[in-house]
């Protein structure tokens, strides 16, 4: 996979960069493992929705771990990004592999807020909209998860037949998660306020404290949004300066200094770091408070007829 007609141009400072971060990954790996061993001892559809969640977690882990851990020099000699015709020269299989483990990452890191989104929706469509035939919410997820995979191979797909280069691949994926990543952002924002508008409904008539309940859904609203937000933003600010260089020169050829795409590199995927341990803090907190409060099942979380499916715990481990 190594072009050995071109020396590597990977600094010492990105090597011990990605370094650290293969190691960050790989430790939120390692603790997401443990949580689902200790998950899938406990029955019941609750948890059974937690370990999916820590399924996820551990995917997008080990595959962003992989791609850190491994020397940039074994997929293209070049650290910054070279656009490729598939075929045409001996780094494409490199870099077309680092493209589909970055993709294949990114897509597990946004299917845990996905899921989120699917469990809130078809709960708050239960109270909003009690006449109304819910469809099971792991259909909607895998739904929505297998789009957003089809695009992806659609993607690869063209880049193999030679429509477009690397670099355009990299344009798509990064339409792709700047749309999805708005999108996350207003329903983040407008599903958390209908939660906690039922909360403290649920709980006055119940008169039982929701305040834990509550701050799950504010955690999970604020750095969700502010991950979103921030990812959104370097996807447009990458698409533009693309398209604009492109716009320019006709090409996409040495459109990256070292210096922009370390700062890219480190603001892109330390978020994804800090999102990966606040969602396994938050995971973990729900479980302390369930077992403090087991003898007495708070409020919001006696929710009767509840589809077998959905969790009973309508927070879904935030």
């Amino acid at each position: 996979m190594v072009d050995v007609s071109v020396e590597s141009d990977e600094t010492e400072l990105e090597y011990i960069s990605d370094f650290v971060l293969g190691f960050a990954f790989l430790i939120v790996a390692i603790v997401a493992a443990q949580r689902m061993a200790w998950s899938n001892k406990h029955d019941g559809t609750d948890t059974s929705v937690v370990t999916a969640f820590y399924s996820l977690i551990l995917c997008t882990a080990v595959i962003r771990s992989v791609w850190f851990l491994i020397p940039n020099s074994v997929y293209d000699p070049s650290y910054v990004p070279r656009a490729f015709m598939a075929f045409n020269a001996q780094s494409w299989i490199g870099v077309f592999i680092s493209e589909i483990l970055l993709s294949v990452g990114s897509l597990g890191l946004f299917s845990i807020f996905i899921l989120i989104l699917v469990y809130w929706a078809d709960i708050l469509k239960k109270y909003f909209q009690p006449g109304v035939t819910r469809s099971k919410p792991m259909k909607t997820f895998k739904k929505i998860v297998s789009f957003l995979f089809f695009v992806q191979v659609l993607n690869a797909t063209l880049f193999l037949a030679g429509i477009y280069s690397s670099e355009a691949m990299r344009l798509v994926n990064a339409i792709l998660l700047a749309t999805v990543s708005i999108i996350c952002v207003i329903e983040i924002t407008i599903f958390s306020h209908k939660f906690r508008t039922v909360l403290q409904t649920l709980g006055a008539i119940n008169q039982v404290s929701t305040e834990s309940q509550n701050k799950r859904i504010v955690w999970i609203t604020v750095t969700g949004n502010l991950f979103f937000f921030t990812r959104a933003f370097l996807e447009i600010v990458f698409t533009s300066i693309l398209l604009t260089y492109w716009h320019k020169n006709g090409n996409v050829g040495e459109i990256f200094s070292h210096k922009w795409w370390d700062i890219y590199m480190f603001i892109k995927h330390w978020s994804e770091v800090a999102i990966l341990g606040l969602m396994l803090y938050i995971l973990q907190s729900r479980f302390t408070t369930n077992n403090v409060s087991q003898g007495n099942r708070e409020g919001y979380h006696q929710l009767p007829e509840v589809e077998e499916d959905v969790p009973k715990n309508v927070s879904i481990g935030v």
